[in-house]
């Protein structure tokens, strides 16, 4: 088993998908682990995108990101960051595969609803950033979906 990071931007809140997404994450397979509605402070935001920091769209991520809450979760599933990637679908929406998260979600390239790690390390420093580990379910431990 694996576990990955997930987000719902703030756009996505404000146009209420946020009951939608998480319902479609559920149906997919996989178990939340951890769960928390929360609004980045800016040094937060930056800290978290600092991979981004050399890019032209950073401070517009940043602008956005700290604009409304986020959700922040944490996914368990065989392959999970792969899976929750392939759920996603790609990050401009208008490219994105019919029914993934950001075709149905997601508005354009900036606001497409959700994040999700990359890779398996990345989704450790990620689920790190946002929860410690007492916030999180242990793994294999049955939840609600799976019973």
């Amino acid at each position: 088993m694996e576990r990955t990071l997930g987000l719902i931007k703030p756009d996505a809140i404000a146009a209420g998908y946020t009951g939608k997404i998480l319902d479609r994450i559920i149906q997919a397979g996989f178990l939340l682990r951890g769960l928390k509605m929360l609004h980045l402070t800016r040094p937060q935001a930056e800290a978290f995108y600092a991979v981004h920091r050399e890019r032209p769209f950073f401070e517009s991520l940043v602008e956005f990101m700290t604009s409304g809450p986020i959700v922040a979760f944490v996914l368990e599933k065989e392959n999970a960051v792969a899976a929750y990637r392939d759920l996603m679908g790609a990050t401009d929406p208008a490219k994105a595969a019919p029914n993934t998260l950001r075709a149905l979600y997601g508005q354009n390239i900036e606001r497409n609803a959700v994040h999700g790690s990359d890779s398996p390390e990345n989704a450790q420093r990620e689920i790190a950033f946002f929860f410690s580990e007492s916030e999180l379910i242990p793994l294999q431990t049955p939840t609600l979906a799976a019973i």
